[in-house]
């Protein structure tokens, strides 16, 4: 398993350096430049060029930005906030999404579990369809539309929660955000939880274990939940990654300062340097959480553990 790890991490980081490469030379065909304000003249723009170091060759510019980066300097803002480290403005805007998305990965990871639970050991009752219900609705209905309602609802009818967010209530101005961000994933969660937990349920071992005896919390738990989770981790692992670098849309709506508006105004505005350190975050967190769903499988089951050791013996 730990050969298994190492060779993961060297791939993890070479990935990052081919994405490094591709969003560089990606953004050199982009039309247009960083510094498009019509009153600069052409040799004005040529000393930005050289002052910035964007006339250099692209794979010059690739190893002199990753050599900064490995000692912590992403590059400065050109056209957001003029010369202003992007460390700085990720400062604030990141824990936020973070905060945000993380509560809504909890919330809809452990709602969708209990209602796929019940949902599988209530077959065919109408708690399995209140969760085909919520499923279904979950799926279809757009996080902003439940945003927009739980904005008007508990926002400015009952004025339980702000309808914007404020540094001087995170918490409390996160808790809308997060609901209309996590319902996607309860939806998603509850179904394939109830879907695979029918079909392990079914299994032959689960009534091999039933006839030795193993019945109730016992079987639930140590047989049938630990089967079920190595699917419902699959598909939880990407949607992480969506609710941590957070929903544009649900952005706007509760005016939250996250990265998500920020990748937009970067791309809309050619900011260069802001472009390709967010573009890293989303690829970093990709590759992280898909090593983290390896290893879990391993700890989950055994039998995947001692397949991925033997075959790098």
């Amino acid at each position: 398993m730990k050969k298994y790890i190492i060779k993961r991490l060297v791939v993890s980081v070479i990935t990052l350096l081919v994405v490094l490469l591709i969003l560089f030379i990606l953004l050199q065909l982009m039309p247009g430049s960083p510094f498009n304000d019509e009153k600069l003249t052409p040799e004005q723009q040529a000393l930005l060029y050289q002052k910035y170091g964007l006339d250099q060759p692209i794979i010059v510019q690739f190893f002199k930005y990753v050599t900064n980066m490995l000692h912590g300097d992403f590059g400065v803002s050109y056209n957001i906030s003029k010369n202003t480290p992007i460390s700085e403005l990720l400062k604030t805007r990141l824990p936020v999404s973070l905060r945000i998305g993380a509560q809504s990965v909890v919330i809809g990871a452990i709602i969708g579990l209990v209602l796929g639970i019940v949902a599988a050991l209530k077959h065919n009752t109408g708690w399995d369809t209140l969760t085909t219900i919520v499923s279904v609705i979950g799926v279809s209905v757009p996080s902003y539309v439940f945003a927009l309602v739980l904005a008007y609802c508990f926002g400015f009818k009952h004025k339980w929660f702000p309808m914007l967010y404020t540094n001087r209530m995170p918490f409390q101005s996160s808790v809308l955000p997060s609901i209309a961000l996590c319902m996607f994933t309860i939806a998603s969660i509850a179904r394939f939880t109830r879907s695979e937990m029918l079909e392990v349920l079914d299994s032959d071992y689960i009534l091999l274990a039933e006839s030795k005896g193993i019945t109730g919390a016992q079987l639930i738990w140590k047989h049938v939940l630990r089967n079920t989770l190595i699917p419902v981790i699959t598909v939880l692992a990407p949607l992480i990654v969506g609710l941590m670098t957070g929903s544009l849309v649900v952005e706007k709506i509760f005016a939250i300062p996250g990265i998500g508006s920020l990748l937009v105004t970067a791309i809309q505005s050619n900011d260069y340097n802001v472009v390709i350190v967010l573009s890293f975050i989303y690829s970093a967190m990709y590759i992280a959480i898909m090593l983290i769903v390896d290893v879990l499988y391993g700890v989950i089951d055994p039998r995947i553990r001692v397949s991925k050791e033997g075959g790098h013996d």
